[in-house]
């Protein structure tokens, strides 16, 4: 399948252009006030992503259809589950949570998206999903009955990390949780930049210019932003 969306992020980390998405979660999302809520985000938004650890069968696609509405910005679907597919967006993340070791979330989950994806027009993105703990229990770990790895354990992470690129992911996303109290920490991100030769993707508690910016001085090519604009 054409990869015209992943090129373009390679492209953009070539030219030390920094990626930003907004995360829009579908069911703390109200799409009457979509028009509103592209007026507060931030303007060098790059991508939007869309998805969470738990949503309404077929709220996902009537998200992406009020989105599109009203802006023409890459949408990339962010799974929770299987369900959460629709070719009205431009690209699928397609995670495995290589931080849990609940074999649902490392490949069952995956399986049972086959029968949507296969016959759709998606760009699918491998992608090496890591859970690190951001100072709460996040809807992740709830969902996925798996622990959030300690921001102390930086080793561990980067080796995590490299088992994801060694197994073919495409992209490396650190990730705190939403709502997360703490992001991952800036050492975390610059351990696994150096580490992998993968583009690193980093969310979850990012919730200020000044965050957002040491995130990027730290090594992460694409930040994810999501709580900070959901109100």
């Amino acid at each position: 399948m054409e990869n015209r969306y992943y090129q373009d992020i390679l492209k953009a980390i070539t030219e030390e252009k920094k990626l930003l998405a907004i995360l829009i979660d579908p069911d703390k999302f109200d799409t009457s006030f979509t028009e509103s809520f592209f007026k507060k985000i931030p303007k060098e938004t790059t991508h939007l992503f869309v998805g969470g650890s738990t949503v309404e069968f077929g709220t996902i696609e009537k998200t992406v259809q009020a989105l599109k509405k009203f802006i023409e910005l890459p949408v990339f679907l962010f799974p929770g589950d299987y369900a959460q597919v629709t070719p009205e967006a431009e690209a699928i993340l397609f995670l495995s949570l290589i931080s849990g070791r609940n074999p649902e979330y490392l490949i069952g989950q995956q399986t049972k998206a086959v029968p949507f994806l296969k016959d759709l027009d998606l760009e699918i993105i491998p992608t090496g999903y890591i859970l690190i703990d951001g100072g709460n229990e996040s809807a992740v770990a709830r969902v996925s009955e798996t622990k959030a790895m300690p921001q102390s354990n930086i080793e561990n992470i980067v080796n995590t990390a490299l088992a994801g690129e060694y197994l073919g992911a495409k992209f490396i996303y650190l990730e705190a949780g939403s709502g997360a109290k703490m992001p991952v920490n800036y050492s975390i991100i610059e351990a696994v930049k150096n580490a992998i030769s993968i583009p690193l993707i980093v969310g979850g508690g990012i919730k200020t210019e000044e965050q957002k910016q040491k995130a990027y001085s730290f090594g992460a090519d694409l930040v994810v932003m999501g709580t900070a604009f959901e109100n």
